[in-house]
């Protein structure tokens, strides 16, 4: 097993294990148990660094298996979205993979989406029934699977 793998198992267990009512309960005891021991050290400055250094240091190593379980659930949630994206007649195949696009790209796709929803929310105000729902004309206008989105 390589090294990736063998971090990857340790991330999985750990961020499970992490977000247990019992592991919460052990950290919640860790801290009641050096506040009630305060007064027996007199409060003093290795008392205090005894918990400074301890939380530190699990915060320093827990974002790393965090951001490690992050990227693995957003690269599975965008692959099962670009499978959906896929698999809908009539759905842009342009818009799959756009976590890999430049902010260029997204602020334009963004800004035509937002067009598309002004012109759909406008037709709804008037009253036209099924105003989410676009036309086959509509459909073409737009475009098809494929087509470019970066043009209005």
């Amino acid at each position: 097993m390589s090294f990736a793998e063998s971090f990857s198992r340790f991330a999985k267990w750990t961020a499970h294990a992490s977000g247990r009512p019992a592991t919460f309960g052990i950290a919640a005891a860790v801290i009641l148990i050096w506040a009630v021991t305060g007064p027996i050290f007199h409060y003093s400055d290795t008392w205090q660094l005894f918990i400074n250094t301890g939380t530190t240091i699990v915060t320093f190593l827990m974002v790393f298996l965090i951001q490690n379980t992050q990227n693995r659930d957003s690269t599975a949630m965008q692959i099962k979205l670009d499978e959906l994206v896929r698999a809908l007649t009539g759905a842009k195949d342009t818009v799959m993979a756009l976590e890999d696009a430049d902010e260029a790209e997204l602020v334009a796709l963004k800004a035509r989406y937002e067009a598309l929803a002004a012109r759909a929310r406008a037709k709804a105000a008037e009253g036209n029934e099924g105003a989410g729902a676009r036309s086959s004309g509509e459909q073409e206008e737009q475009g098809g699977q494929g087509d470019d989105l970066a043009s209005p």
